[in-house]
């Protein structure tokens, strides 16, 4: 079987809407090249590795997806183009927008994707293996998520995954209750639970993410603590948390700021990714408006994580 590699070179702000896009076209995979992941300093936490630098642009990024090669493939291309243009009304800049289509074998698909993904350290804690790859612990309190990235959710590498991961790992306590707005791969449901929650919802308005969530969590054995649902952000949710974590869009996250003051307990906690440089003070100020008092901003390239809290 042929595939179709549809190549995007856009912004670093929009490859999670244009990734998602890419997701409800059908594609079966989705791979981020980003020439900063060349140039990241060693932060001790170790990288990525084995990156060749004719992959990368020179500025901007490349999304890549793989479509399988049929009749309908010119028009899955058109709505493609069509839905990311749109993404201009939205506020985000999507840089260059060149698409390009190329065809690749399966046998080429299947395993060519598997060299951007290696063991990597993301925290002080956690590190995360793909399902293929063996590993073993250098510490007895290391924690590891194995991530199975064969689907459009990534591996959990992304600057802004990890940062909320650090942020889990600071504020996050033994027993905890937490909401995973927007939960995708799961990545950070099934950080919450091993590193202490109690039991965490996980919602998501896409049925694939909230399958890719429960499998997953599955794979890491702590499916009993995980609850995967389909959910508009917190729309008549009413289960109180001490934690809630939303790595999505700034112009998301401001949409939904109301109802997380309102479901989470005094003095718990609001973590809040997947915000680029540009839209930080936006967020801020939102939620500010909504009651949050704001502890701690972080930076990872030219993405944000903003950490508030309810006052008790």
């Amino acid at each position: 079987m042929k595939w179709s590699e549809i190549c995007i070179h856009t912004t670093n702000e929009a490859i999670e809407p244009v990734s998602n896009i890419l997701h409800e076209s059908g594609a079966s995979g989705v791979v981020i090249e980003d020439p900063q992941d060349m140039i990241r300093e060693d932060t001790g936490l170790g990288e990525i590795i084995e990156l060749n630098p004719d992959d990368y642009p020179e500025e901007g990024v490349y999304v890549k997806a793989y479509l399988p090669v049929n009749s309908f493939i010119g028009e899955a291309v058109e709505e493609i183009k069509q839905s990311v243009t749109q993404l201009v009304s939205f506020g985000i800049d999507i840089g260059h927008n060149n698409v390009t289509l190329s065809e690749i074998n399966e046998e080429d698909w299947a395993t060519a994707w598997k060299k951007y993904y290696k063991p990597v350290k993301i925290s002080e804690k956690i590190t995360i293996i793909p399902t293929w790859e063996e590993y073993t612990p250098v510490s007895t309190d290391e924690i590891i998520i194995e991530m199975d990235p064969g689907m459009a959710f990534g591996t959990g590498t992304h600057p802004t995954t990890v940062l909320s991961i650090q942020a889990l790992e600071q504020y996050l306590t033994k027993e905890d209750t937490v909401l995973d707005v927007g939960c995708g791969s799961g990545i950070l449901s099934v950080a919450s639970v091993l590193l202490g929650a109690n039991h965490v919802y996980a919602y998501d308005l896409d049925d694939i993410a909230v399958k890719s969530t429960a499998s997953n969590a599955e794979l890491n054995q702590v499916e009993g603590k995980i609850t995967p649902r389909i959910n508009n952000l917190l729309d008549d949710v009413t289960i109180e948390a001490d934690v809630i974590v939303s790595n999505i869009l700034a112009e998301i996250i401001v949409r939904f700021t109301d109802e997380a003051y309102h479901v989470i307990k005094p003095g718990g906690y609001f973590i809040t990714s997947g915000i680029i440089s540009g839209k930080k003070d936006l967020v801020k100020e939102q939620l500010t408006a909504s009651g949050f008092e704001i502890i701690e901003t972080n930076k990872m390239e030219d993405w944000i994580s903003i950490i508030a809290r309810k006052p008790e």
